[in-house]
């Protein structure tokens, strides 16, 4: 059974998600919130590294922390879902255990 891995810092301020990357294993589901959300955007500049990242890892991205900042959830990376709350908590349960790296 796979982890799921919750990023909540954006990759423009902190390493936090190029740190998940490296110790996620494939298939493990990692989960952007807070200000992660800004790394699951098209044209930004770690783009190509979340879409690189969702041929080997489930990614997701909270929709309301989306919207929160002003986010179009039409605007995420390809391979990208966008989940809810519901959404969350189901992640959580499918998985073995939730590695939060803050």
């Amino acid at each position: 059974m796979s982890i799921l891995h919750t990023v909540n810092k954006s990759p423009f301020e902190r390493n936090n998600l190029d740190s998940c990357l490296g110790h996620a294993q494939p298939g493990d589901a990692i989960l952007l919130i807070e200000d992660a959300v800004f790394a699951a955007m098209t044209g930004t500049a770690v783009a190509g590294k979340i879409a690189d990242a969702a041929k080997t890892f489930r990614l997701h991205v909270l929709g309301p922390d989306l919207k929160a900042r002003g986010f179009d959830p039409a605007n995420v990376v390809a391979g990208v879902t966008v989940v809810d709350y519901g959404g969350f908590v189901d992640l959580a349960a499918q998985n073995k255990a939730v590695n939060a790296w803050l």
